[in-house]
């Protein structure tokens, strides 16, 4: 079972696909997962774990309601489009 992060808050997300949390860490939202962040709030607390997977580093978890969970990489990195594609498009 891996470690428990530790909680954060969130310090912005003022673009739909980026957010910034109380530790000074930038993350870039997958697409298919951004409508599930609108609805956050300053107050909401962020928990951040690390995952395997083929195209997202991290994923963040709403800690209040613990099936939230919205995959991520760092903001500096950039898609790799064709996969996203290609994820986006499986029913």
């Amino acid at each position: 079972m891996p470690e428990r992060a530790r909680p954060l808050l969130i310090r912005r997300h003022n673009v739909s696909d980026i957010v910034e949390l109380s530790d000074g860490s930038e993350w870039r939202i997958w697409p298919g997962d951004i409508s599930t962040t609108l609805g956050w709030l300053p107050n909401t607390v962020i928990e951040i774990l690390a995952i395997e997977d083929e195209i997202c580093s991290h994923v963040l978890i709403n800690r209040s309601d613990q099936s939230q969970r919205v995959r991520v990489i760092r903001a500096s990195g950039q898609w790799p489009v064709e996969k996203i594609r290609r994820s986006l498009k499986k029913p």
